[in-house]
Parts: C-alpha cells; structure tokens; sequence
C-alpha cells in the first residue's frame, strides 16, 4: 500500500482492485515548451531580454515520476537559469553570431541537469531576443557607419581600377602605334629597296640591250648618230637661258657640230679599246 510496484508497459495490463492504483502516467512523446522572457547580461554588461522554446521528451517514466515534483515547471526553470549563465559567459556580438552554438550549449547543460529527472532535452532554440533602445541606435549607428565605410571603399576601388584600366589602355595604344610605325618603316624601306633594284635590274637590262645593240652590225654608226643628236640638242638648251656660253666659232653649220660629236664618240672608243699597260 502506498509503494511502487512497477511500470506498466504499453498493451494489455492486469491490475488487482483496491490493491493496485495508477500513480502517474508519463507520455513519451516530444513535447515543446514555451520558456518566457527573462532578463541575461552579456559579458560587455549589456542588458538583454530572451524567451525561447524547448524540446524534450521523457526517457525515464519512473525518475520523471518520482524524481521531481513537478518535471515541466523544474525543466523550465533550469532552462532560464542555464540560458542566463551562458549568456553572461559571452559578449553582445558573440550572441548574434554564435546563436546556433548558445543554443547548444543550453541544450547540453539542460542535460546534465535534468539526467536524475528522467528527462532528455532535444534541442533549445532561442525566439526573441530584445535590447535597451540606446543600444539598438548605437548598432544601427554602426551598421550604417560599416556600410559607408564600405561604399566608400569600393567607390576607391572603382576609381582605382579605372585609372589602372585607362593606364593600361594608354600602354598599349602607345604600344600598338609604335608597332605600327616601325612597321610602316620596314614596308616603306622594303618598297625603297624593291624600287632601287627594279631601277637598278632595269638600268642594268638597258645597258645590256645598248651593249648588245653596239656589238651588233651598225652598233658603232648608231651610237655616234646618237650622241651626235644629243651634242645637238644639249647646246640648243644652253642657247634658250639667259647664261653667257662660250662657244665654238662653227656652231652655227650642223655638219661640223655632228662632225665634232663623231669625232668625240671615235675618242672614247679608242681609249676604251686600248691595251692597259
């Protein structure tokens, strides 16, 4: 009378009237509680308010049973004193960015507290988190100090890579002209070579067609006929100007000037076909 007997587990169960009696009855399904808000301090002394949900089941009926009075109201309070505690162990920033990691470190101190209560807290995750209103302006203040400073330091950038961009555009445009002047060079100094052996292939070619040509039968009357003309022809141009020349006293009779170019042409033959000493 008035002790535990045993657990009675889930299907059929025979119980004696007047003699057994269900004490308790412990559903081990998940369940969710609601923490409510609570006051924590952070490590930089800044004072927040957090409320949470927690999930836990019941893993042992008979401690859930008999080990505490009441497993939801103690699981409850040890949720807000632990969330507390590991609050004040880190600072403002840390809590916003290691909230998944506080949340952890709830869960795992939960439960090793709540182990002699038959309870297993399967996870813990902080809802609403609420900060004095000086605080929340100096974080704004902040955040938009961060974003200027980080607008401006693109906008640096930008100009930077422009600048760079340009400079390097200016290089190689002064690159490719220089190219394309040297190039311009070396086409025009080909062309100029090209020119002077055409000229010189062609000069060449013509003094072999007058030498062939004065080698032949008639060459020789031909050629003085030439020069002949020529002797002509160059002091009637020095007869047009306006310059004082000295002339021959029969430069007037044609005969004697052909006369003379034939007799010069007869000069230069000679001399050319002389024996060298």
């Amino acid at each position: 009378m008035g002790k535990f007997h045993k657990i009675l587990e889930p299907g059929f169960n025979l119980l004696i009237p007047l003699i057994d009696r269900i004490k308790y009855v412990q559903s081990l399904k998940e369940i969710a509680i609601e923490i409510p808000q609570q006051g924590a301090i952070t490590l930089d002394n800044v004072q927040l308010q957090l409320d949470g949900v927690l999930y836990l089941r019941v893993v042992d009926p008979y401690k859930a049973s008999y080990g505490v009075d009441d497993p939801e109201f103690a699981i409850t309070q040890l949720a807000q004193t632990t969330m507390r505690s590991e609050v004040g162990k880190i600072s403002l920033d840390t809590v916003f960015k290691e909230r998944e990691q506080l949340n952890v470190s709830i869960v795992e101190a939960i439960n090793k507290a709540a182990d002699p209560w038959g309870l297993q807290c399967m996870r813990y995750e902080i809802r609403d988190m609420t900060m004095p209103v000086k605080i929340q302006e100096a974080m704004q203040m902040q955040v938009e100090a961060e974003r200027r400073k980080r607008a401006a330091i693109l906008e640096s950038e930008g100009r930077r890579d422009a600048a760079i961009n340009v400079a390097e555009g200016e290089k190689r445009a002064r690159i490719l002209a220089s190219e394309a002047a040297m190039q311009q060079q070396i086409n025009e100094a080909q062309g100029e070579a090209e020119a002077i052996m055409m000229r010189a292939n062609a000069r060449a070619a013509g003094i072999k067609k007058v030498s062939e040509a004065l080698s032949g039968k008639g060459g020789d009357d031909a050629a003085a006929l030439n020069i002949a003309e020529q002797y002509v022809s160059a002091f009637g141009q020095l007869a047009k100007q306006t310059n004082t020349v000295i002339v021959p006293s029969n430069v007037s009779d044609a005969s004697s000037m052909v006369a003379q170019a034939l007799s010069v042409y007869k000069q230069l033959t000679k001399s050319a076909n002389a024996p060298l000493s």
